[in-house]
């Protein structure tokens, strides 16, 4: 049975998404500061009739909706991201953003877009026998507005046997469905290590502790731990972004001090655990030779995203029925990136799937001052939360067209 009724029906709306889409891109905003965003998801979701919840984790919103039949005991959840990046729009279109220094330049106004559609046309057909529950998340941008929504009981509040959420992919040809039934993104780790050593006169190192060559040791160490510690098959990435010490115009001065600065990224906690081990031995046993205080900082920011295999199936089921297995790719190599839906998948099962929306050969790729979300996906998007639903949650002799 074909399933392209629900895109075409999608389609029916499509202007009004992407103006939508539109005027959320030029109203961007940061992390917890989605007030005007929220507040006309919140507006859109009354309108249609969800049950609508607000404030929960500061500025995220929850819509609830019952289908023609609510015996099953189901519920099923689907979320989206609504924040903007601290980035300056480089792009010309004229829905560009309209507050310099911040942009959506990771398609989170697409994503918003996609779970209104979606929303719209649940409450139009209802379809399903169960709850539905719409999660539009603050903060997804390195803040942890998915913590922040569960730690106000999201689940409590709202049942959910299971959540799914998408994100635009611009590796991908447009409309094509990625997923992965282990690992989609990795866990996301940040470092900062303090160097305490000895300045004095360039002319004179002798009687100094230079920290700018400990720093230099430290950097050459630490990148042997994945390559020497870390099976080749357990991806991880170790990187140290920045190192500052000194002044740029003391060409004839140590400075007392250096910092530097990095990130890990694993799938594996035990992989995670060993790195962060590793880093500290290796942290004592510089500090050791070079007679220096040296002090590790190591922060677990996001776990890995990782999907239930069953919940990935359904994905490429849905994405088969809908546009064919020749647009889905059942086993997406996974992203060094980081995602904190991971907290939700950590309490509930559920699969982080992507959405191509292509332009990457072109350069528009996520958070370049340049990027903008391709709004001819919208439909692909809607239909794939569309069918989630209704697959979860059928009614009795299938959902009807």
């Amino acid at each position: 049975m074909s399933y392209q009724h629900v895109v075409r029906a999608v389609s029916m709306f499509h202007d009004e998404l992407v103006a939508i889409r539109r005027d959320i891109h030029a109203h961007p905003e940061l992390g917890f500061q989605e007030v005007r965003t929220s507040a006309m998801v919140a507006r859109m979701l009354q309108a249609l009739g969800y049950q609508v919840h607000t404030g929960i984790g500061r500025t995220g919103v929850v819509g609830v909706l019952e289908g023609k039949a609510n015996d099953s005991g189901r519920s099923i959840g689907l979320r989206a991201d609504m924040d903007a990046l601290p980035i300056h729009e480089t792009g010309t279109q004229p829905y560009r953003s309209t507050r310099p220094g911040v942009m959506h330049a990771c398609g989170h106004d697409g994503h918003t877009a996609i779970l209104l559609g979606a929303a719209r046309y649940l409450a139009e057909t209802r379809n399903f026998n169960g709850r539905v529950v719409l999660i539009f998340q603050p903060a997804e941008e390195g803040l942890g507005g998915a913590q922040a929504m569960l730690d106000d009981g999201l689940f409590e509040r709202f049942h959910c046997d299971a959540v799914y959420a998408l994100h635009n992919w611009p590796g991908l040809p447009p409309g094509v469905i990625g997923v992965n039934p282990g690992p989609m993104m990795a866990a996301a780790d940040q470092f900062s290590i303090q160097i305490h050593g000895k300045g004095g006169h360039g002319a004179h190192p002798y009687q100094t502790n230079d920290p700018v060559v400990i720093a230099a040791q430290l950097v050459t160490a630490l990148q042997t731990i994945v390559s020497r510690n870390v099976p080749a098959p357990d991806a991880a990435v170790l990187t140290i972004a920045a190192v500052t010490a000194g002044r740029i115009d003391a060409m004839n001065v140590i400075p007392h001090d250096a910092r530097m600065v990095g990130t890990v990224r694993t799938f594996s906690p035990v992989v995670q655990e060993q790195i962060a081990t590793r880093m500290q031995e290796v942290v004592d046993g510089i500090a050791s030779a070079f007679r220096a205080r040296i002090e590790l900082e190591y922060t677990r920011m996001f776990p890995a995203t990782i999907n239930t295999p069953s919940h990935a199936e359904m994905v490429v089921d849905v994405a088969t029925e809908l546009f064919g297995a020749d647009r889905v790719v059942p086993d997406l190599q996974p992203s060094m990136g980081s995602e904190d839906f991971s907290f939700m998948l950590q309490q509930r099962p559920g699969a982080y799937f992507r959405l191509g929306q292509g332009g990457a050969e072109s350069g528009c790729v996520l958070h370049n001052a340049a990027f903008d979300f391709n709004d001819a996906v919208i439909p692909e998007g809607c239909a794939m939360f569309v069918r989630l639903v209704e697959r979860s949650m059928p009614l009795a002799g299938g959902a009807k067209p």
